[in-house]
């Protein structure tokens, strides 16, 4: 595994370090009381129709499955493709017990089309934890645009405490005096959880991030915090496509 910057991995080496830590990834984060809550609270954000009957979604970055559960619980009725460029988290994620209006693909979601998931456009996109461990979150902003139909909704999930000086100091406290050294423990190797913590220290602001949603083209931009020890550094950004 790669030396870590600043900002955490590069980003080409952030799939192979999420397959060393696969196999824990499910036990770690049920340690957290609001993970899981958190997720199915950003999917509802998206405020999906009719239970996404003739709906057709994506799950983008859907690692364990986490996220795709979160998505299934707010729209039972829909399709989901749920893509992951991690082969270690998809094999947990697939291990799961699914309904046949879910299926995983293996890519990178710069790589991902509309074509490797089947014919047509997106009527929503939920993207977790995704767009900070991007080499170029700009260009997957406008790729989203792209395969989303007119009026639909992207929300994307993600950490976010340049804001806020509170938030920066929970974030660190929490990561080292809980995350990292529980990662180390469980998997033998930091590497991931360090980067967590320093992918999340050099992200956006929450303002900043809206700013990079809207010039990627979204309409009606906003976000929406968590409750919890969560609030203000966990996120629901929300945009619409015209």
């Amino acid at each position: 595994m790669g030396r870590l910057s600043r900002a955490g991995l590069r980003r080409a080496e952030v799939p192979g370090a999420f397959d060393v830590g696969a196999a824990a990834y499910d036990t770690l984060v049920g340690a957290n009381p609001g993970y899981h809550d958190h997720l199915r609270i950003s999917a509802r954000r998206m405020r999906i129709a009719d239970g996404g009957r003739g709906l057709r979604l994506l799950d983008a970055g859907c690692g364990t499955g986490a996220s795709t559960a979160a998505l299934l619980e707010a729209a039972p009725h829909a399709e989901i493709v749920a893509v992951d460029a991690s082969a270690g988290m998809l094999e947990q994620a697939r291990a799961k017990t699914w309904p046949d209006s879910v299926r995983f693909v293996h890519s990178p979601i710069e790589d991902f089309s509309v074509q490797a998931g089947g014919a047509g456009k997106f009527d929503g996109i939920l993207a977790a934890y995704l767009l900070r461990n991007l080499a170029d979150p700009d260009a997957q902003l406008r790729r989203f645009a792209a395969l989303l139909r007119p009026g639909a909704t992207l929300a994307v999930h993600e950490y976010s405490v340049a804001d806020s000086k509170y938030a920066q100091a929970i974030w660190t406290a929490v990561c080292w005096g809980i995350i990292i050294p529980a990662g180390l423990v469980k998997t033998r190797d930091s590497t991931l959880y360090r980067h967590l913590w320093r992918s999340v220290t050099s992200f956006d602001g929450a303002a900043a991030f809206q700013r990079r949603m809207a010039a990627a083209g979204f309409t009606g931009v906003h976000s929406e915090t968590m409750p919890g020890w969560q609030h203000g550094i966990v996120h629901t950004f929300l945009g619409e496509v015209r």
